[in-house]
């Protein structure tokens, strides 16, 4: 099983995604990650771990992570080891983070395709597939939200997302496809989740995505 926690508030919302994490551990996980923009020069930060979430929030602590938008998961192996490399978030360079759960049954294919294309793979999971893909079709289109849609209808398989995006620092997008996803309503700023459990701290106000549904998330 894995876990999402996405916010984009106008407070740091490293403690809101760490709190979130913790409150699906029940889910069972080998791995834990989180990324953030910082909010001057929106460079995205990224800390990963193998083990517990209470590692990731010790490693969180260590390199004083601060950003108004960020996303993160606790990861089950699946395509590939349980190790810091495959854990989530995945990104594409140093503009495009996403979570993921499900299976992507074509990864193999776009992997191929993305590869000739010039990316570079440095993990063993179909989700750093998504990332490049997405960030390819984000830069086709000029535009966050029609990118992600025009990457997702290229993937076939089990999918509940969550993407961030330097270049557009105060939006996330989320998108769902047999995989359930969890906005959650604030006051001056909103969440995900792929279970409302992570986000009782912060809200009780909650819309469950379609299935098939993308939403952007300021």
């Amino acid at each position: 099983m894995c876990g999402i926690v996405g916010a984009a508030t106008q407070r740091n919302v490293v403690g809101i995604l760490l709190e979130g994490l913790q409150r699906l551990e029940y889910r069972g996980y080998d791995s834990a990650g989180v990324s953030v923009l910082e909010p001057v020069e929106h460079q995205m930060v990224r800390t990963r771990r193998v083990g517990k979430v209470a590692e990731l929030r010790s490693a969180c602590g260590e390199s004083n992570h601060s950003g108004h938008i960020g996303i993160a998961h606790t990861r089950w192996a699946t395509h590939g080891k349980p190790t810091e490399g495959n854990a989530h978030p995945h990104v594409s360079g140093e503009t495009l983070s996403v979570v993921h759960n499900g299976i992507i049954e074509n990864h193999e294919a776009l992997r191929e395709t993305l590869q000739t294309a010039g990316y570079q793979f440095v993990s063993e999971t179909d989700t750093e597939v998504v990332a490049h893909l997405l960030q390819d079709e984000i830069a086709k289109a000029g535009s966050f939200r029609e990118g992600v849609h025009n990457g997702l209808k290229q993937l076939e398989g089990a999918y509940a997302v969550a993407i961030m995006h330097r270049d557009y620092p105060d939006t996330l997008v989320a998108a769902r496809a047999g995989s359930p996803l969890v906005i959650g309503l604030g006051i001056g700023e909103n969440f995900i989740a792929s279970d409302p459990q992570a986000l009782r701290p912060v809200t009780d106000r909650f819309i469950y995505l379609e299935e098939g549904e993308i939403a952007e998330i300021t």
